[in-house]
């Protein structure tokens, strides 16, 4: 039978209720040396002695026991897997040892950690929410923060988008364009024209509010353009409902404001063009497969991908995802999240991420399984997606899209059912550099500003961050 130490737990009994380590021997009759004993965790307790324990103080210490010791356990070992004390050779025998004979010491252990990471996520905050330097956020961290808040989900906008088509019922998918057409001109009096890249340079879409004119660059492909009808229905027949938003939204800027703006109808524009059932049914019985998703409903790669992230309605949850566009040179354009995955704010995403290498390998999907610090799992996978074309100088204008879940929901996504037989290896990657205590990694290209070993002069590590 496996030993019972309540030696803490006695002797903060006994003093709550101002008693004498004799006074609680006679209660418990046995000799006040056991009692020293026991306190000490010099003795396991014994049952008869539980028993006791329950019919004088009403208070059953096995249960208790039990889950003190099973919670510290498991605080404690989170703590020791730290990136920062990887060094740190503890087996499970001295955790025990420790939690046994030491209780307070570990306790402490735990809450000096905890502060620690309570520290590193302030840090991680202000890196997503605040410019460097002490500058007012930019629009686009503003707008993040707007969306975060939020879940990445937007009821109202999803409501409206449902009954748009009341009047004139939903077309189908191949007559969504001309669709669109007509209702903007017979609500809003705005028509559609298509224009030559020579005439409309360096723009996809330009509404002249004189002219009541919505123009679209034949650079667009079909799915763009049906898309940018969508977003200018948004803007023009629900304006006041994406007004509210904006303006409960916290965000001041003019520069926020407008940008904002941009992004809600652009969420509308989503929901309108992938409703919220039949695309939560369709990723579902696809297990996530955003090709097919796309082919399904008429949109880009892309525009799957983001409508995935947005599927957080209260009693019909989609698969929490989140949501990373970088450029060849790793800047995050774009970033959606209903995770609590950390994306990068500034700079470029953790070169370890496999997204960067999706450019190697174009129009394919890259799988990948990632463990950040704090020992959070997820599978990420990558795709490269293509950009309107003007001219042959720009030709090769593509991004890279990444879209990553938890490690929990991995049985619900198809492009992870073939590691289910072979196994996934974890990369360990962090948020960027600054921020990432992952002192060894051979990838690091700045100083992390959390706590770090101090520079040994007679060592040079993997990089020349590392002594």
């Amino acid at each position: 039978m496996r030993k019972t130490f309540i030696g803490p737990q006695l002797r903060r009994l006994r003093l709550e209720r101002s008693e004498t380590q004799g006074q609680m021997a006679r209660a418990l009759g046995i000799s006040a040396s056991y009692v020293n004993l026991l306190e000490n965790n010099e003795r396991s307790v014994s049952v008869p002695v539980m028993l006791r324990l329950f019919e004088v103080y009403g208070v059953d210490w096995r249960d208790i026991a039990e889950e003190d010791s099973t919670r510290q356990l498991s605080d404690l070992r989170a703590v020791l897997q730290d990136p920062l004390l990887a060094d740190a050779r503890v087996d499970l025998a001295q955790l025990r040892a420790a939690i046994v004979h030491a209780p307070g010491v570990a306790d402490a252990l735990i809450r000096l950690h905890r502060a620690h990471q309570a520290q590193t996520d302030q840090l991680l905050a202000l890196s997503e929410t605040a410019e460097p330097q002490g500058i007012a956020p930019s629009p686009e961290a503003a707008v993040h923060d707007v969306f975060r808040r939020n879940r990445n989900h937007f009821r109202e906008i999803e409501e409206a988008a449902e009954r748009f088509w009341t009047d004139e019922g939903r077309p189908d998918p191949d007559e969504t364009y001309g669709a669109l057409k007509r209702r903007l001109l017979a609500h809003q009096g705005a028509r559609v024209r298509l224009m030559r890249v020579d005439e409309m340079p360096g723009t996809l879409r330009r509404y002249d509010e004189l002219r009541r004119e919505i123009q679209l660059s034949e650079a667009l492909d079909h799915s763009n353009r049906i898309f940018q009808l969508a977003h200018m229905a948004g803007l023009l027949e629900r304006r006041q409902l994406l007004d509210a938003i904006v303006g409960r939204s916290g965000v001041g800027d003019p520069h926020g404001t407008a940008r904002l703006r941009v992004e809600l109808a652009n969420y509308f524009a989503a929901a309108l063009l992938m409703p919220y059932g039949a695309f939560l049914a369709e990723a579902q019985a696809s297990r996530y497969d955003f090709d097919h998703l796309a082919t399904r409903f008429g949109v880009s790669f892309e525009q799957a991908c983001h409508r995935v992230t947005t599927l957080q309605r209260e009693g019909a949850l989609g698969v929490p995802f989140f949501f990373l566009r970088i450029d060849r040179s790793g800047n995050v354009t774009k970033r959606f999240n209903a995770t609590d995955f950390h994306l990068a704010e500034y700079g470029g995403a953790c070169p370890r991420l496999d997204v960067n290498l999706a450019f190697r390998t174009p129009g394919r999907i890259v799988p990948q399984f990632v463990e950040m610090p704090d020992r959070s799992q997820y599978f990420v996978l990558a795709r490269t997606v293509g950009r309107p074309t003007w001219r042959h100088q720009n030709e090769d204008n593509s991004l890279a899209v990444a879209m990553g879940c938890a490690i929990e929901h991995v049985d619900q996504i198809g492009y992870a059912r073939p590691f289910a037989l072979s196994g996934a290896q974890m990369t360990p990657i962090g948020i960027n550099c600054r921020v990432c205590p992952r002192t060894g990694c051979d990838q690091r290209a700045h100083q992390a500003v959390v706590a770090t070993r101090p520079v040994d002069e007679n060592r040079r590590g993997a990089t020349r961050y590392e002594a």
